[in-house]
């Protein structure tokens, strides 16, 4: 399923295809007039419709907080929905694909795969090399195995240095500073922001690690940079090569065995290639080679890999998508009908004088929808202002623990979904009441006056 265009997309969109850009202007100036001169030709009717929503004030206040928090919490939800949708998105260019081990999760894969699947299995004259690529291990520990607690538990993910920024998403605002440290220092270690909160611990600190997943390896580590506020709060990385040097030391500590996690230390082989067509020859260049049947593997897009990751939420993002933003937008829809039917059943008799001073029922039904839009755009465009404010600007995103991501920003874009949920609801809520206001009878109300 695809959700709204956000942002993001519709700039990458122009970025790749520049010559819409301008027609895609053009449209949008013109559509830009053509609200403005509506506005101005209906200009004498806004204050119609300002004194009708002033004429109780507490009403009024009320639908709009309704609207406000409703909107509040359907945009936050539509975060994590958009989020997970753009992950789980294929790219048509700049495809990353994810080789693990074929018939066991976690995967586990001998080391030695690493450099002939970063190549992409590539042995012959016009086999295909990927254009970029890294490898994953994984290390676990504790800093007090006395009184090991979620705080002082730590868990690494082993990569190349150098391969930080240029294949791992969201992190182009990095310090280069840091990765150059971690290049540099084999015991540096780069860790989320959060991640450092909960171990007291700051740049240039030094701790030793405990392992749990590779027993007998205990590595010492120094902090050398953090990542940016947000999606890696939680993470920490550290020097591929410190792991593997370590497992290869091993040996000569314990009389000549090799440690358990020796033919299984590699968890995840990335790599990028340009399009589909190169990802279809890379996977089948790797899935032919006879050098990993041992075990076996499989490659995937990212996108898929991600998804068998969420498996474990399907029914949770199920939920929120079909049940909870429907219930929610529905809530939204019923308060506005019914703060509007009242607000028409009061105003029978100005309907009335309305439509005998010359106001034609089109008129009438238009200034109750106005209403509904004022109110219903007004306060969605403001729940999501302040909602953007404060957890993209105060809090760097919102804690929401799903599989890798430990949090979820808003994106810009919230502000005009804001905007479009409490219209849309509004508008639909207020269709009925406003249909009664056009068809009340002038006769049947002086009657009744009379």
């Amino acid at each position: 399923m695809q959700y709204f265009l956000t942002l993001e997309r519709f700039l990458r969109f122009l970025k790749q295809n520049p010559q819409y850009g301008p027609p895609m202007i053009a449209g949008s100036a013109g559509v830009l007039l053509v609200l403005v001169f509506v506005g101005y030709w209906f200009h004498k009717y806004w204050y119609l419709l300002l004194k009708s929503l002033t004429r109780n004030l507490l009403r009024t206040g009320l639908s709009a907080l309704a609207v406000f928090v409703l909107a509040i919490v359907v945009t936050l939800v539509w975060t994590i929905l958009v989020v997970l949708d753009v992950v789980m998105t294929e790219k048509a260019k700049d495809f990353k694909a994810i080789v693990t081990e074929r018939w066991q999760v976690p995967s586990r894969m001998p080391i030695a795969y690493a450099p002939s699947l970063k190549e992409g299995a590539a042995s012959k004259p016009g086999d295909l090399k990927p254009d970029d690529n890294m490898s994953w291990q994984f290390y676990g520990g504790t800093l007090d195995p006395e009184k090991r607690t979620w705080e002082n538990t730590l868990f690494f993910f082993a990569m190349e240095a150098d391969k930080i920024i240029p294949m791992m998403d969201d992190l182009e605002n990095l310090n280069p500073v840091y990765v150059k440290r971690l290049m540099e220092n084999k015991q540096g270690a780069i860790l989320g922001r959060e991640r450092l909160k909960r171990l007291n611990k700051g740049i240039g600190d030094r701790f030793t690690v405990v392992s749990m997943s590779h027993k007998g390896i205990d590595l010492e580590f120094e902090i050398v940079g953090e990542f940016p506020a947000g999606r890696y709060d939680s993470s920490a990385v550290m020097n591929g090569n410190y792991l593997v040097d370590a497992m290869d030391a091993y040996p000569t500590t314990h009389n000549g065995a090799k440690h358990p996690m020796a033919d299984k230390s590699l968890g995840l082989v990335w790599f990028k290639v340009p399009d589909s067509d190169a990802f279809s020859k890379v996977a089948e260049q790797i899935m032919s080679s006879s050098l990993y049947t041992s075990p076996a593997v499989k490659v995937e897009t990212a996108s898929s890999g991600i998804a068998s990751f969420l498996e474990p939420y399907k029914d949770l993002l199920w939920g929120l998508k079909w049940l909870l933003v429907p219930a929610l937008l529905v809530t939204m829809a019923l308060i506005v009908a019914n703060a509007i039917s009242i607000s028409v059943r009061e105003r029978r008799t100005e309907m009335a004088v309305l439509k005998v001073i010359g106001f034609t029922p089109g008129r009438i039904l238009g200034l109750v929808l106005g209403e509904a839009f004022l109110v219903g755009g007004a306060s969605g465009l403001l729940s999501a202002a302040v909602l953007y404010g404060a957890i993209h600007v105060g809090m760097g995103g919102f804690p929401f623990q799903i599989a890798f991501f430990p949090k979820f920003d808003i994106y810009v874009d919230s502000l005009w979904w804001g905007f479009l949920f409490g219209t849309i609801t509004s508008l639909a809520g207020s269709i009925v009441p406003a249909w009664s206001a056009r068809t009340i009878k002038v006769s049947e109300v002086f009657a009744k006056v009379a």
